[in-house]
């Protein structure tokens, strides 16, 4: 009988695991032994820095220690880390800490599970391909940038001189790229050949021309042989844990890739998926971009994860986690306040779990995780276990697809950032990178109304001020970015690079 391991070979100390070719089979053969697994989103509250986390991950891996240990099946997916940022000290790391760790966190925190390099090199080649095009004459400018895992101030912007003018260039962190989107969207080897073709490698006399136009698909498609099977690995604990896709719900999508949580879905009975920073962020890109426009399980649960200092030493920011909790409920998404202690915390147990009451959240979840791991959590989940188990099929949220980029955007802040749509105001500039882009998309031939929205803004801010009163909170857009490929449009929102620098340490 065909199973799992059927598809999994071994790579270096962890496994990767052919997910296209099992789910295929699966289709094939809808008879086959499955499982259908229930997905439950762990996001946070927005951090008071952009460098530091609030402990998502420890609680991802607490979580479904603390889950198996009750008897249940589950299993978490994460995203891989950014190299440049994560490993060096500049944000929170991927693979939890303490009792609450994978058992090889460097594979995990230093990139090494294949698909940042593969995909690297992947749309390195392209924006060779495009440049060879300048040269050629098949194109005037270049618009896709290339990549980097480690960030250099020096290559966010450059100009490259062809004899016949310069042409500017750019270059991203790889999790940001288009490329990246690509493959945590995309189900199948063929829908990767089929969206690199659709990605607009740049101009020829202000029309769009795409790579599918001058590019054999099989170059690129190739060296993501390995980059689109998810690793495996577990916990200290023995838990099983699936990691694949890239970071940064700031400046791009921040999700595991969808084909990852499918295939953990069809074999365990509880997926945790962890979304990138906060509920602002990653958990709004989980619900708005994977659920509503491509299909991935709207979550039957979530837990928002934050620190108690975050909850509770700032005033004037103390609105932003009751507005998470609040606005997750109000999707009829049952979510669990969750506290990660650290050392010295556990006397405020009783405040917290009475200000949790004041505030009217489901009882709180706490715990120092990575002291005590998922002996913390298991005798805290009834309440999570029983809606797990009981809960209702959660509804499929409709497609934003045909709403003008700026209504979409307005939306979003409206729902996710608590601003109303006549405070989302315009920076200099925006209309005009809005009307370019418009052209762009109707020179390639599609809308970019048909594209899903990203709002890139800043990892540690919902607004263009957090401090400001509420009635006096305002998002502003500043400029649009179009990823034909990936069927997505950036809209900047606030200051944010996608060639952040790491930190000192």
């Amino acid at each position: 009988m065909t199973t799992i391991a059927d598809f999994t070979s071994q790579y270096g100390l962890v496994e990767k695991i052919d997910a296209f070719g099992y789910l295929d089979y699966l289709k094939k053969n809808p008879d086959a032994p499955r499982k259908h697994g229930k997905v439950v989103l762990v996001t946070a509250d927005t951090p008071l820095k952009a460098s530091r986390g609030e402990g998502k991950t420890t609680t991802t891996i607490a979580l479904i220690d603390a889950l198996n240990k009750r008897g249940i099946d589950a299993a978490a997916v994460l995203r891989q880390p950014s190299m440049g940022i994560t490993a060096a000290g500049s944000k929170g790391g991927a693979s939890g800490g303490g009792k609450a760790s994978l058992t090889h966190p460097e594979l995990i925190d230093w990139g090494l599970c294949g698909e940042m390099g593969a995909i690297e090199a992947a749309q390195n080649l392209l924006v060779s391909f495009a440049e060879k095009a300048v040269d050629e004459g098949r194109l005037d400018t270049i618009l896709v940038p290339r990549v980097s895992e480690v960030p250099s101030r020096s290559l966010r912007s450059i100009a490259v001189d062809y004899g016949k003018g310069d042409v500017k260039e750019k270059v991203v962190l790889t999790p940001t790229c288009e490329l990246m989107q690509i493959v945590v969207l995309s189900r199948s080897m063929d829908e990767i050949g089929q969206r690199v073709a659709k990605m607009i490698a740049g101009t020829k006399d202000g029309k769009a021309v795409t790579f599918g136009e001058f590019v054999d698909l099989w170059r690129i498609t190739g060296i993501l042989a390995d980059a689109v099977k998810p690793a495996k690995t577990e916990t200290v604990n023995g838990s099983p844990v699936y990691v694949h896709g890239g970071p940064f719900a700031n400046v791009s999508i921040g999700i595991p890739t969808l084909v990852s949580v499918e295939m953990a879905c069809a074999l365990h009975d509880v997926v945790i998926v962890e979304a990138g920073y906060g509920t602002d962020a990653g958990a709004q890109k989980w619900l708005d971009i994977a659920c509503r426009e491509f299909d991935a399980q709207w979550p039957s649960a979530a837990i928002v994860v934050t620190r108690a200092s975050t909850w509770r030493d700032d005033p004037e920011l103390s609105w932003r986690y009751p507005f998470h909790v609040n606005r997750l409920e109000g999707l009829d998404i049952p979510t669990f306040p969750l506290i990660n202690l650290w050392d010295g915390e556990d006397d405020q147990i009783p405040a917290l779990k009475e200000t949790a009451e004041k505030l009217e959240f489901r009882d709180p979840i706490i715990g120092n995780l990575y002291r005590d791991g998922g002996e913390a959590l298991a005798p805290q989940l009834d309440a999570f276990v029983d809606v797990i188990v009981n809960g209702s099929a959660p509804a499929r949220p409709h497609s934003h697809k045909g709403m003008s980029v700026i209504e979409n955007v307005k939306w979003v802040a409206e729902h996710a950032y608590g601003v109303p749509a006549d405070r989302v105001k315009f920076k200099d500039g925006f209309l005009a990178s809005r009307d370019e882009a418009v052209k762009l998309c109707e020179s390639a031939g599609f809308s970019l109304a048909d594209l899903a929205l990203v709002a890139v803004k800043s990892p540690a801010t919902m607004t263009d001020n957090d401090r400001a009163p509420e009635d006096e909170r305002t998002v502003t857009l500043k400029k649009v970015e179009v990823h034909a490929g990936a069927g997505l449009v950036h809209v900047n929102l606030t200051t944010s690079l996608t060639t952040p620098m790491p930190k000192i340490v």
